[in-house]
């Protein structure tokens, strides 16, 4: 399930996505996402097109604003499970988002011995179900597919997700759907 998530994240992620809001629905079902980001184009924007064939996974690795995502996925050993299962949505994290995180930090969760708590970050970014930007609403409280809770906010076309923006909203991929965010949401 984790892997779902980072895989959607990867897909969707970029420095210069444009402020979008999305709403969702915490509906619930099972899939797995593959990792394949879309190029961006030359305004720094995600080229998004035809995104929906392509799982999770494969739609995150065509995005270069995605490559942290990728490579915490693969570190956290959730790569392989990206690729099948679902329906999942992710809110995925750009590489904006981990840079921003205290020094140090990320290169920590990168070790070997951190692996349990990397995947714990990431499968924080997966909820269950295709939750579309226009089923989110203010107040509304997520499950991940850990169980824990995610608070959503929605102020006008401003949609945040436990403090994080949702930058680009709606990515869709056949195993699920995609928010980039613009923050790495931690545990609590």
């Amino acid at each position: 399930m984790a892997s779902v998530f980072v895989a959607s994240a990867l897909a969707f992620g970029s420095v210069g996505c444009s402020s979008t809001t999305a709403t969702t629905d915490a509906a619930t079902t099972d899939s797995t996402a593959t990792t394949t980001a879309p190029a961006t184009n030359g305004d720094n924007t995600m080229a998004m097109d035809n995104t929906s064939g392509k799982n999770l996974a494969e739609n995150a690795t065509a995005v270069p604003q995605m490559s942290t995502l990728t490579a915490a996925l693969k570190a956290s050993g959730l790569a392989d499970k990206a690729t099948s299962g679902g329906p999942y949505t992710v809110f995925a994290p750009t590489n904006e988002a981990f840079d921003a995180l205290p020094a140090g930090t990320l290169d920590n969760l990168l070790k070997p011995e951190n692996k349990a708590n990397l995947a714990s970050i990431l499968t924080y970014h997966v909820v269950p179900g295709n939750v579309m930007a226009a089923d989110l609403k203010d107040g509304q409280e997520l499950t991940t597919v850990d169980g824990k809770k995610l608070k959503v906010s929605v102020a006008g076309t401003t949609v945040t997700v436990n403090g994080a923006t949702v930058v680009k909203a709606d990515v869709k991929s056949s195993n699920g759907v995609t928010h980039v965010i613009n923050k790495v949401l931690l545990p609590q």
